[in-house]
């Protein structure tokens, strides 16, 4: 297999470890210069995944929230980025792993979820400075 190949593997098997799937409408918030690219590039690899900023205006089915610390509020950021989501829908925060600037402990994630309505159902290591945090609503886990 060529680096190009496994490249591709690897980011096909990133999106699938984050339940992306073919025909999905992901929408991006709180994207900078710092995001892990790798990842983005993962989930607009996927067949006819539409990737779509902040200012997107319909319904999606994935939301990934950037999130550092002294970004804000997370509980409002969390509300925020449930808006747009489809029944069914959940939310992927990336967060900088520990050690990383914006770090942002796990016990603020584990209180601001629950706030916002949602449960925290994985984590994955998404990349060499980013962790990924899985949020659904508790009826989206039917």
């Amino acid at each position: 297999m060529s680096a190009t190949a496994g490249q591709a593997q690897d980011q096909r098997d990133l999106a699938g470890r984050l339940g992306i799937k073919p025909g999905q409408v992901v929408q991006e918030i709180g994207w900078d210069d710092d995001c892990d690219e790798q990842i983005r590039e993962s989930i607009a690899a996927v067949k006819d995944v539409e990737l779509v900023d902040e200012d997107f205006d319909d319904v999606v089915d994935v939301v990934l929230l950037w999130w550092r610390d002294g970004d804000g509020d997370l509980v409002e950021a969390l509300l925020d980025a449930l808006t747009p989501l489809a029944d069914g829908g959940y939310i992927w925060l990336f967060t900088p792993k520990a050690g990383r600037d914006g770090h942002v402990e796990p016990s603020e994630i584990g209180e601001s979820a629950p706030t916002a309505g949602l449960s925290q159902t994985s984590t994955v290591s998404a990349g060499r400075d980013w962790s990924g945090s899985r949020l659904v609503s508790p009826k989206a886990r039917r």
